[in-house]
Protein backbone atom coordinates (compact mmCIF):
# COMPACT_ATOMS: atom_id res chain seq x y z
CA UNK A 1 0.00 0.00 0.00
CA UNK A 2 1.00 3.62 -0.81
CA UNK A 3 0.62 5.94 1.99
CA UNK A 4 0.97 10.17 0.66
CA UNK A 5 1.55 11.90 3.45
CA UNK A 6 1.45 15.70 4.19
CA UNK A 7 3.74 17.26 6.81
CA UNK A 8 2.63 20.41 7.46
CA UNK A 9 4.74 23.82 7.77
CA UNK A 10 6.77 22.68 10.78
CA UNK A 11 8.79 19.46 12.16
CA UNK A 12 5.74 18.66 14.67
CA UNK A 13 3.26 19.53 11.84
CA UNK A 14 2.68 15.74 10.99
CA UNK A 15 -0.52 14.22 11.98
CA UNK A 16 -1.53 11.83 14.25
CA UNK A 17 -3.53 9.83 11.44
CA UNK A 18 -0.15 10.16 9.24
CA UNK A 19 2.29 9.08 12.51
CA UNK A 20 -0.06 5.97 13.13
CA UNK A 21 -0.11 5.04 9.38
CA UNK A 22 4.21 5.02 9.04
CA UNK A 23 4.16 2.71 12.10
CA UNK A 24 3.25 -0.26 9.50
CA UNK A 25 5.59 1.31 6.62
CA UNK A 26 8.35 -0.66 5.98
CA UNK A 27 9.72 2.09 3.94
CA UNK A 28 9.13 5.98 4.48
CA UNK A 29 10.90 8.58 1.37
CA UNK A 30 11.00 12.12 1.76
CA UNK A 31 10.68 14.41 -1.17
CA UNK A 32 13.02 17.11 -1.27
CA UNK A 33 12.62 19.02 -4.30
CA UNK A 34 9.55 21.00 -4.07
CA UNK A 35 10.45 23.32 -0.99
CA UNK A 36 13.01 24.82 1.02
CA UNK A 37 12.61 22.76 4.23
CA UNK A 38 12.59 25.43 7.38
CA UNK A 39 13.92 22.95 9.88
CA UNK A 40 16.32 20.33 9.43
CA UNK A 41 15.47 16.48 8.64
CA UNK A 42 16.48 15.31 11.76
CA UNK A 43 13.40 17.14 13.57
CA UNK A 44 11.19 15.02 11.68
CA UNK A 45 12.97 12.21 12.29
CA UNK A 46 12.90 12.57 15.95
CA UNK A 47 9.03 12.93 15.54
CA UNK A 48 8.87 9.48 13.27
CA UNK A 49 11.29 7.67 15.24
CA UNK A 50 11.83 5.67 12.08
CA UNK A 51 14.07 6.00 9.13
CA UNK A 52 13.66 8.03 6.17
CA UNK A 53 14.90 8.46 2.73
CA UNK A 54 15.25 11.54 1.31
CA UNK A 55 14.53 11.64 -2.78
CA UNK A 56 14.97 14.01 -5.61
CA UNK A 57 12.31 14.50 -8.45
CA UNK A 58 13.68 11.49 -10.18
CA UNK A 59 13.12 8.95 -7.95
CA UNK A 60 9.68 9.86 -7.60
CA UNK A 61 8.95 10.86 -11.52
CA UNK A 62 10.54 7.21 -11.77
CA UNK A 63 7.17 5.32 -10.38
CA UNK A 64 9.64 2.88 -8.48
CA UNK A 65 7.84 3.63 -5.57
CA UNK A 66 4.66 2.22 -7.07
CA UNK A 67 6.48 -0.79 -7.81
CA UNK A 68 7.53 -0.88 -4.16
CA UNK A 69 4.13 -0.62 -2.96
CA UNK A 70 2.35 -3.46 -4.86
CA UNK A 71 4.60 -5.62 -2.09
CA UNK A 72 4.88 -3.53 1.35
CA UNK A 73 3.59 -0.04 3.03
CA UNK A 74 5.40 2.58 1.41
CA UNK A 75 4.91 6.08 2.55
CA UNK A 76 6.03 9.19 0.53
CA UNK A 77 6.25 12.16 3.15
CA UNK A 78 5.63 15.54 1.31
CA UNK A 79 6.12 19.01 3.01
CA UNK A 80 2.94 20.97 3.80
CA UNK A 81 -0.13 19.16 1.95
CA UNK A 82 0.61 15.98 -0.30
CA UNK A 83 -1.06 16.79 -3.42
CA UNK A 84 -0.51 20.38 -4.42
CA UNK A 85 2.79 19.65 -6.91
CA UNK A 86 1.19 17.63 -9.96
CA UNK A 87 3.65 14.88 -9.44
CA UNK A 88 2.01 13.68 -6.62
CA UNK A 89 -1.06 13.32 -8.62
CA UNK A 90 0.27 11.22 -11.24
CA UNK A 91 1.78 8.90 -8.83
CA UNK A 92 -2.14 8.47 -7.56
CA UNK A 93 -3.29 7.86 -11.07
CA UNK A 94 -0.19 5.59 -11.50
CA UNK A 95 -1.52 3.58 -8.05
CA UNK A 96 -5.03 3.19 -9.81
CA UNK A 97 -3.50 2.08 -13.36
CA UNK A 98 -1.73 -0.56 -11.33
CA UNK A 99 -4.24 -1.63 -8.77
CA UNK A 100 -2.23 -0.51 -6.21
CA UNK A 101 -3.94 0.47 -2.99
CA UNK A 102 -2.88 4.00 -1.80
CA UNK A 103 -3.78 6.72 1.10
CA UNK A 104 -3.84 10.27 1.18
CA UNK A 105 -3.48 11.76 4.60
CA UNK A 106 -3.46 15.68 4.00
CA UNK A 107 -2.09 18.28 6.56
CA UNK A 108 -1.59 22.30 6.02
CA UNK A 109 0.28 23.88 3.51
CA UNK A 110 1.22 27.82 2.43
CA UNK A 111 -2.22 27.46 1.04
CA UNK A 112 -3.90 27.64 4.22
CA UNK A 113 -1.10 29.68 6.54
CA UNK A 114 -1.40 32.83 3.41
CA UNK A 115 -5.10 33.49 5.29
CA UNK A 116 -2.62 34.64 8.64
CA UNK A 117 -1.92 38.18 6.42
CA UNK A 118 -5.46 39.19 6.39
CA UNK A 119 -6.30 38.38 3.25
CA UNK A 120 -9.35 36.66 2.04
CA UNK A 121 -8.81 33.29 0.71
CA UNK A 122 -11.61 33.33 -1.61
CA UNK A 123 -10.07 36.29 -3.10
CA UNK A 124 -7.31 34.65 -4.12
CA UNK A 125 -6.68 34.04 -8.17
CA UNK A 126 -4.39 31.06 -9.77
CA UNK A 127 -1.61 30.82 -8.17
CA UNK A 128 1.85 31.51 -10.33
CA UNK A 129 5.12 29.86 -9.55
CA UNK A 130 8.48 31.75 -10.46
CA UNK A 131 11.16 29.57 -11.65
CA UNK A 132 14.67 30.38 -11.12
CA UNK A 133 16.18 32.32 -14.15
CA UNK A 134 19.16 30.83 -16.18
CA UNK A 135 21.40 33.12 -18.67
CA UNK A 136 19.75 31.88 -21.65
CA UNK A 137 15.98 31.22 -20.11
CA UNK A 138 14.31 33.81 -18.20
CA UNK A 139 10.12 32.53 -18.01
CA UNK A 140 7.93 35.28 -17.40
CA UNK A 141 4.65 33.86 -18.02
CA UNK A 142 3.78 34.05 -14.04
CA UNK A 143 3.32 37.76 -14.79
CA UNK A 144 0.33 36.89 -17.14
CA UNK A 145 -1.42 34.44 -14.39
CA UNK A 146 -0.88 38.20 -12.02
CA UNK A 147 -2.00 40.08 -14.87
CA UNK A 148 -5.22 38.11 -14.98
CA UNK A 149 -5.69 37.97 -11.39
CA UNK A 150 -5.56 41.77 -11.17
CA UNK A 151 -8.16 42.33 -14.36
CA UNK A 152 -10.83 41.06 -11.62
CA UNK A 153 -9.43 42.06 -8.77
CA UNK A 154 -8.30 39.06 -7.12
CA UNK A 155 -4.79 38.68 -5.10
CA UNK A 156 -2.02 37.01 -6.94
CA UNK A 157 -0.11 34.40 -4.99
CA UNK A 158 3.59 33.86 -6.44
CA UNK A 159 5.35 30.46 -5.28
CA UNK A 160 9.02 30.87 -5.77
CA UNK A 161 11.23 27.92 -7.01
CA UNK A 162 13.13 25.99 -4.32
CA UNK A 163 16.82 27.91 -3.85
CA UNK A 164 15.94 31.17 -5.08
CA UNK A 165 16.91 34.04 -2.87
CA UNK A 166 14.95 36.87 -2.41
CA UNK A 167 16.95 39.64 -3.59
CA UNK A 168 16.84 37.74 -7.26
CA UNK A 169 13.12 36.87 -6.71
CA UNK A 170 12.56 40.86 -6.22
CA UNK A 171 14.98 41.22 -9.65
CA UNK A 172 12.80 38.88 -11.42
CA UNK A 173 9.09 39.99 -10.29
CA UNK A 174 10.83 43.95 -11.30
CA UNK A 175 12.11 42.75 -14.71
CA UNK A 176 8.38 40.66 -15.67
CA UNK A 177 6.47 43.27 -14.22
CA UNK A 178 7.71 45.89 -16.67
CA UNK A 179 8.13 44.20 -19.74
CA UNK A 180 4.17 42.21 -18.68
CA UNK A 181 3.55 46.43 -17.94
CA UNK A 182 1.84 45.79 -14.36
CA UNK A 183 2.12 48.33 -11.94
CA UNK A 184 3.26 46.84 -8.63
CA UNK A 185 1.69 49.13 -5.17
CA UNK A 186 2.65 47.42 -1.83
CA UNK A 187 3.88 43.62 -2.10
CA UNK A 188 2.96 40.84 0.84
CA UNK A 189 6.06 38.76 1.66
CA UNK A 190 5.32 35.55 4.00
CA UNK A 191 8.21 33.75 5.17
CA UNK A 192 8.65 30.48 6.94
CA UNK A 193 4.78 30.10 7.66
CA UNK A 194 3.77 28.13 10.37
CA UNK A 195 7.67 28.26 12.20
CA UNK A 196 9.33 29.77 14.84
CA UNK A 197 10.77 31.98 11.83
CA UNK A 198 7.38 33.06 10.50
CA UNK A 199 6.72 36.68 9.26
CA UNK A 200 4.27 38.98 7.03
CA UNK A 201 5.92 41.67 5.69
CA UNK A 202 3.44 44.34 3.84
CA UNK A 203 5.55 46.82 2.02
CA UNK A 204 6.04 49.36 -0.77
CA UNK A 205 8.33 47.90 -4.16
CA UNK A 206 11.07 50.75 -3.26
CA UNK A 207 11.62 50.11 0.43
CA UNK A 208 12.08 46.26 -0.89
CA UNK A 209 14.97 46.64 -3.28
CA UNK A 210 17.42 46.63 -0.98
CA UNK A 211 15.96 43.85 1.70
CA UNK A 212 17.83 40.93 2.48
CA UNK A 213 16.06 39.75 5.82
CA UNK A 214 13.82 36.81 4.10
CA UNK A 215 14.41 33.61 4.38
CA UNK A 216 13.64 30.95 2.52
CA UNK A 217 11.11 29.42 2.31
CA UNK A 218 9.00 32.12 1.38
CA UNK A 219 6.27 33.39 -0.97
CA UNK A 220 5.02 36.90 -2.43
CA UNK A 221 1.59 37.66 -3.17
CA UNK A 222 0.43 40.85 -4.85
CA UNK A 223 -2.50 42.16 -3.27
CA UNK A 224 -5.99 42.42 -5.83
CA UNK A 225 -8.92 44.98 -4.63
CA UNK A 226 -8.79 44.72 -1.10
CA UNK A 227 -11.74 45.18 1.26
CA UNK A 228 -11.53 47.34 3.99
CA UNK A 229 -10.52 44.93 6.97
CA UNK A 230 -7.77 43.10 4.09
CA UNK A 231 -6.21 46.67 4.33
CA UNK A 232 -6.96 47.20 8.16
CA UNK A 233 -5.18 44.12 8.92
CA UNK A 234 -2.43 43.83 6.50
CA UNK A 235 -1.20 47.68 7.53
CA UNK A 236 -0.13 45.66 11.18
CA UNK A 237 2.63 44.19 8.56
CA UNK A 238 4.35 47.69 7.04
Amino acid sequence: MLYLIGTGLNAKGISLEGIEALKTCKKIYLENYTVDFPYKEIALKRIIDKKIISVDREFVESLKIIDEARKLDVALLVYGSPLTATTHITLLNEAKESEVKYKVIYSASVLDAVAETGLQLYKFGKIASMPEWKKSFEPDSFMEIVKENESIGAHSLILVDIGLDFADAFKQLEIASEKHKVKLGKLVICQALGTKEGKVLYRKLKDLKEFDGVRRPYCLIIPGKLHFLEKEFLERFS
